[in-house]
Formats: C-alpha cells, sequence, structure tokens
C-alpha cells in the first residue's frame, strides 16, 4: 500500500500517443502532475488539449504510450484493481430501470457488500449529495441536476479517497451549476477526498480547485499550473472579488498562450 505521505495522482514526462487511419495523434505530451492528498484540481483548455484523455489514463481507461504514472503510489491498472476511484461522466449514465438507490448500489453489488452494508452506504451516500428521500425515484423522475448528485452519489458510495469528474455540469444551465458547485465544495469539505475535475468554464475552474491545471490543444500538454489563493470557505459571491478576477485573469492568459502554439 502507498506510504501516507506519496501523492495521490504522480504523473511524470507522460505521454499518449493515438495511432489512428490518418497517421499517429498526440493526444498527450511531456505531461508533469503532481496531485496531493485533499486537493481539488482542475483541468482546464480548450477540447481536444487532453483534458479528459488525462483523466482516463489515471483511472486505466487509456494506457500511456510513454512516461509514468501512479496513482496512490501503485499503478493505475492495480489503482483500478484496488477500487482507488470513483468516476463521474458527462452524462449520468444511471440505468433508467432501476430505482436510484439500487443504481447508487450497483458497485456495492459487484464488491460483494452485504444488503445491510449497501443500505448503509446508500443512506450516507443520498445525505451526502442531499437527495434523502429520493432513493425511490427512478431517474427519468428527477431533475438534470439530481441524476447528477446521483451519479457522483454511486462515485462516493464505496468511499474511495479520489474522484474523478469529467465535465459533470457542463450540460446544466447556469442557476443549477452553480447551485451545484456550491454543493460540491461542501461535500469536498466534508468528506476529505481528492478530486480532479474537467471543466471548459474558468469561472468553474477558479470558484473549485485548490489548483488549476491550464492545458493547451494537441499535442496536449500542460501550460500553466496555478495554485489558487482563495480560503477553503467561498461563497458563490466571492466571484466577484479582486483575488478571484485575478486567477480568473491569470487562467485566460494561460489559455491563450496555449493557443498561440497551434499553427
Amino acid at each position: 500500500m502507498k506510504h501516507p505521505s506519496s501523492p495521490v495522482v504522480s504523473a511524470t514526462k507522460l505521454g499518449l500517443t493515438f495511432e489512428t487511419s490518418d497517421g499517429p495523434v498526440n493526444a498527450l505530451t511531456g505531461v508533469d502532475l503532481t496531485v496531493e492528498k485533499g486537493d481539488f484540481v482542475s483541468f482546464i483548455g480548450p477540447s481536444g488539449c487532453g483534458k479528459t484523455t488525462f483523466l482516463r489514463v489515471i483511472a486505466d481507461l487509456e494506457k500511456p504510450t510513454s512516461g509514468t504514472i501512479t496513482v496512490n503510489g501503485m499503478s493505475p491498472e492495480d489503482a483500478r484493481r484496488h477500487r482507488a476511484y470513483g468516476y463521474v461522466f458527462q452524462a449520468a449514465a444511471l440505468y433508467p430501470w432501476r430505482t436510484i438507490e439500487k443504481n447508487i448500489a450497483l458497485p456495492l453489488e459487484i464488491m460483494g457488500h452485504s444488503r445491510e452494508q449497501q443500505k448503509e452506504r446508500i443512506e450516507r451516500t443520498l445525505d451526502l449529495v442531499n437527495l434523502t428521500g429520493f432513493g425511490k425515484k427512478y431517474p427519468w423522475q428527477l431533475s438534470g441536476g439530481m441524476q447528477q448528485r446521483a451519479s457522483i452519489a454511486r462515485a462516493l458510495a464505496f468511499d474511495a479517497d479520489l474522484l474523478l469528474m469529467d465535465e459533470p455540469f457542463g450540460a446544466l444551465d447556469e442557476i443549477v451549476r452553480d447551485h451545484l458547485n456550491e454543493q460540491l465544495l461542501k461535500l469536498w469539505a466534508r468528506t476529505s477526498k481528492t478530486i480532479c475535475f474537467v471543466t471548459h468554464s474558468i469561472p468553474e475552474a477558479v470558484y473549485l480547485s485548490t489548483k488549476i491545471v491550464v492545458m493547451s490543444p494537441r499535442p496536449g500538454r500542460v501550460t500553466d499550473v496555478i495554485e489558487s489563493p482563495l480560503p477553503k470557505d467561498r461563497p458563490l459571491d466571492i466571484r466577484e472579488t479582486p483575488e478571484f478576477l485575478e486567477v480568473a485573469h491569470r487562467v485566460r492568459e494561460g489559455l491563450r498562450a496555449g493557443h498561440s502554439y497551434e499553427e
């Protein structure tokens, strides 16, 4: 098992090249990044910059072609076998024929938890995402925002210490997104999880993160890593403050600098 002080994710000179009929595509190149325990790290950049690919490498859904990466001190494959992470996709990806509590129970069933253990974990995670009382509902009976909260509950159910989130709020309207951003920060504070979060939104990245990773278009690489100076307790109106706007400006400049290579 990992040493307590080792990082949750550590990538060194990480690269991934896809072989296609039109020739090789460099999705990631020379990525050096460390994610420490308890970090909330956002990955931001234009489409095709490798944000989701990097998340998929952490999750062992893609294999890097160069460099090294460890997750909880292990290879991504071993981390997957140890169920070291929960994954929240862009769409809620809930089974429509299963109730919300049965959707949340799915990974617990696969892992062989008893009925009693399942019940306790389902109740706890529904409470964490403010869906207590909705366990018997079906996904189609819930709003888009509630479905995404159920998807987060499913990812939390088996208590992995790492949460991978791929643009989970991208399809939601701004008011719902703001509300879920607030709730996600509260959830993070309550659970002390380490979160890797992909987004296209500068305000979302700055509002949520302790660290913002700015990525450039293909070949996907890190152009800036910004340690947030904002306090951990963040009301929504912190977005009007000079400190917030200063970080947002630096992210915007980093994105612009990355684009200058795209000739």
